[in-house]
């Protein structure tokens, strides 16, 4: 099976990281989708990052229980910070009869020299990559193991929602319903 790892915080998850990952599931080879949450991105701060289960809950109410997406919780139980190598590492030895693709938008592209043995993760894994608008892709774009998917995309990041939410705005819309009502009835990024 032909499973696309879709790293993030998903803090919180939003219906730009669904289309995204409904448009590679639908338009490359990928079987399915697993949605990796990155309980520490070593490149970020962790002073908004909601709890590791609550961005699990979240992902959970927005994928319900459609079988070709997964919430993985692979990196809960990994070393700090998470190096997409060792989870990488860590996958292939749990599951060898998967082959595993790496999703990531073009920005990750731009500082992929920048991560734990990113020769390795680019001699072994394939990388499905989505441009962002206006934005150049590296050399790097041309590598055997890189594929540019040319995905639709929309302008919506999930420091957006959080600050929009610590506005007392109202963007429902914006997250698939169920994770919405999760996070108000829990009252994350309100100030």
């Amino acid at each position: 099976m032909k499973i696309g790892l879709f790293f993030g915080s998903f803090n919180p998850v939003h219906n730009g990281h669904l289309m995204i990952a409904n448009y590679f599931r639908e338009y490359t080879d990928l079987d399915k989708i697993w949605f990796v949450i990155s309980p520490q991105n070593p490149f970020k701060q962790r002073d908004t990052l909601l709890a590791d289960r609550h961005r699990y809950a979240l992902l959970l109410e927005a994928l319900g229980d459609n079988p070709e997406y997964f919430v993985s919780d692979i990196e809960f139980s990994l070393p700090k910070p998470s190096y997409t190598i060792d989870t990488l590492a860590y996958l292939k030895e749990k599951y060898p009869t998967h082959e595993f693709v790496l999703i990531m938008g073009g920005d990750n592209l731009v500082h992929l020299h920048k991560w734990k043995n990113f020769e390795l993760i680019l001699s072994d894994f394939q990388i499905y990559v989505y441009p962002r608008p206006g934005e150049p892709l590296p050399e790097l774009s041309t590598h055997q193991n890189v594929k540019i998917v040319h995905a639709p995309l929309i302008e919506i990041s999930s420091s957006f929602i959080r600050e929009a939410v610590a506005n007392k705005k109202n963007l429902q819309y914006f997250m698939p319903g169920k994770s919405f009502k999760y996070m108000k009835e829990m009252h994350f990024f309100e100030k």
